[in-house]
């Protein structure tokens, strides 16, 4: 993400910062009013597993509608057209109902507080100790990477210095989940859920009202970029050259399968909001629930891009002075009349607190539970480890702030983002889907897998990709083709480890492996669990059907 152009300075008002400021007192009140059900470490880390499906729902996908991703997603769509529907209909839905329907049964039944736990029941402790350690250390970069571009919109918008809003924000984050926990974290996301939506529904009205309505907009785009700009499929087959960088083949296996489902079942802070639910049902209907939401967002980030590409042709071009990351602010500053406006700009600060918070809860629950308690300080009480979670949140706020300066050295940081996820995640997911399917798998496979993965994506991305061994047009193709080397790599190394090494006992898999089942997998159905909305089957393939009926227009 690069600076914003400096002529965006919002014209707000009094009325436009009071509702900033209810905001942020709003968001302080959840915070104290958690804290009276924060009383064992349980409770800080995980809700004490009491929360409603609905609310956990709402959760996940808020933790995942960062700004970063408000303000990348539309710059996307500004800049290759109606292929941005990509990252959600094919790079989200599919994955969000594959950890619903079959990976949450086997987080949830397992009682682990992590998703690097699952490793240290499923492989050994050097999987877990590195899975934890490297979630850890990408979990305070990301944080980071929301502070930063926190404060370049807000120096841009409003005139604020770069460290007076990293600070602020990063400071406001650190009270309200110091205070009341991943409760305190999995309300306010409820809340600025709805505020972005706020932000983002009128900006998209207003941008097709003046544009013509979709007929007008479609019309133009068509004449200033082509057919293939309103085509999810345009100009997409091997050896086609498109803005995208990517062919067919390397979307569906790069995006789809790998890049989606490496982040979408072991990201730890999206599986967190999960795992806090009251039950197995309400945990399996989480990402489920947050997948409605999300086949329909991507025309609330998408249509602004294509506006700004209407209305400002040259957006992104070597003569504009205007960026693609400037989409979503450009048509701010255009269209809203103050206090909407105001209503905006919280929104876009609710997307980056989200964000933030999402990561600075999963990285306090697995350095607590993970790193110190089983490596560092074991067999203590509860009430110590519940202290320690706080300091460390602490510690990880004021090391997401750090990282925020640091990542002010990189250029784009929507790239960056997605290669952190090519090197991290998508090692996670082959170790964690060839352990779920194949028994075999051995115990020193993991930690193997892990490594051979995540070198196998840097060395495709620094050395084939950075020195140009191997051509591919953009740092996007880079990335998915990073990702399916990782993945490629990790499940080869995974395979012939196994080989050589001697595997985990039978007994000891129950639970962990598909087909098998643990002495407590069968739950009886809570009350009212009968109702159609409380099947996790119906809700996923519910999803999907929604998805692939969205998908129709936009792929002739």
């Amino acid at each position: 993400m690069q600076y914003l152009a400096e002529g965006l300075r919002l014209p707000t008002n009094g009325l436009d910062y009071t509702i900033l400021a209810i905001y942020f007192v709003v968001v302080l009140g959840i915070g104290f009013a958690a804290r009276a059900s924060v009383k064992t470490s349980l409770d800080f880390f995980l809700s004490g597993r009491s929360l409603p499906a609905w609310v956990t729902g709402l959760a996940f996908v808020a933790a995942n509608l960062g700004a970063t991703e408000i303000l990348g997603m539309a710059a996307t769509g500004a800049q290759y057209g109606v292929a941005v529907v990509h990252w959600y209909w094919i790079g989200a839905i599919p994955a969000m109902v594959f950890l619903g329907l079959v990976m949450m049964p086997f987080y949830y039944r397992s009682k682990v507080r992590s998703v690097p736990e699952f490793l240290l029941q499923r492989f050994d402790k050097s999987a877990h100790l590195l899975s934890s350690i490297l979630f850890a250390f990408a979990a305070i970069l990301i944080a980071g990477v929301n502070l930063y571009a926190l404060s370049i919109v807000v120096e841009a918008l409003l005139g604020w210095p770069q460290w007076v809003a990293i600070v602020v924000a990063g400071l406001f984050v650190l009270v309200y989940i110091t205070i009341g926990g991943l409760s305190s974290a999995i309300y306010n996301e409820v809340l600025q859920f709805f505020v972005i939506l706020a932000a983002l529904i009128p900006l998209t009205l207003l941008g097709l009202k003046r544009v013509g309505g979709w007929d007008g907009l479609t019309g133009s785009l068509e004449k200033s970029h082509g057919s293939d700009f309103l085509s999810a499929w345009g100009g997409t087959g091997i050896g086609d050259a498109n803005p995208l960088g990517a062919n067919w083949l390397t979307i569906i296996l790069g995006l789809g399968f790998v890049l989606s489902f490496g982040y979408w079942t072991t990201n730890f802070a999206e599986v967190q909001r999960a795992l806090s639910a009251k039950n197995l049902s309400a945990a399996q209907r989480t990402p489920l629930i947050a997948a409605f939401p999300k086949i329909f967002i991507v025309f609330l980030v998408m249509i602004p891009g294509l506006v700004a590409a209407v209305l400002v042709p040259k957006i992104g071009t070597p003569g504009s002075d205007l960026t693609y990351n400037d989409a979503i602010p450009l048509l701010m500053q255009e269209l809203l009349p103050n206090g909407v406006l105001g209503i905006a700009v919280t929104g876009l600060l609710a997307a980056f607190m989200a964000g933030m918070a999402a990561n600075v809860s999963s990285f306090n629950t697995v350095f607590t539970t993970d790193i110190w308690a089983r490596y560092v300080k074991q067999d203590r009480p509860d009430a110590y480890y519940l202290r320690f979670g706080r300091l460390i949140t602490a510690v990880g706020v004021l090391a997401s702030i750090g990282t925020a300066f640091i990542a002010a050295s990189f250029s784009n940081i929507m790239s960056y983002l997605q290669t952190l996820f090519s090197f991290f995640n998508v090692p996670m997911f082959v170790v964690f889907i060839i352990g779920m399917f194949w028994k075999r798998a051995s115990m020193k496979s993991g930690v193997w897998g892990l490594l051979a993965g995540t070198t196998a994506a840097m060395v495709n991305y620094f050395w084939i990709y950075k020195q140009g061994v191997i051509d591919i047009p953009t740092d996007q193709g880079a990335n998915f083709v990073s990702a399916i080397v990782g993945f490629v790599a990790g499940a080869v190394v995974m395979v012939v480890v196994t080989l050589f090494t001697a595997p985990k006992p039978e007994a000891e898999l129950a639970g962990l492996v598909y087909g098998t089942e643990s002495p407590d997998a069968v739950e009886p159905p809570a009350e009212g669990d009968s109702a159609w909305y409380r099947k996790p089957a119906l809700l996923g393939w519910g999803a999907i059907v929604i998805a692939a009926l969205c998908y129709l227009p936009y792929s002739l």
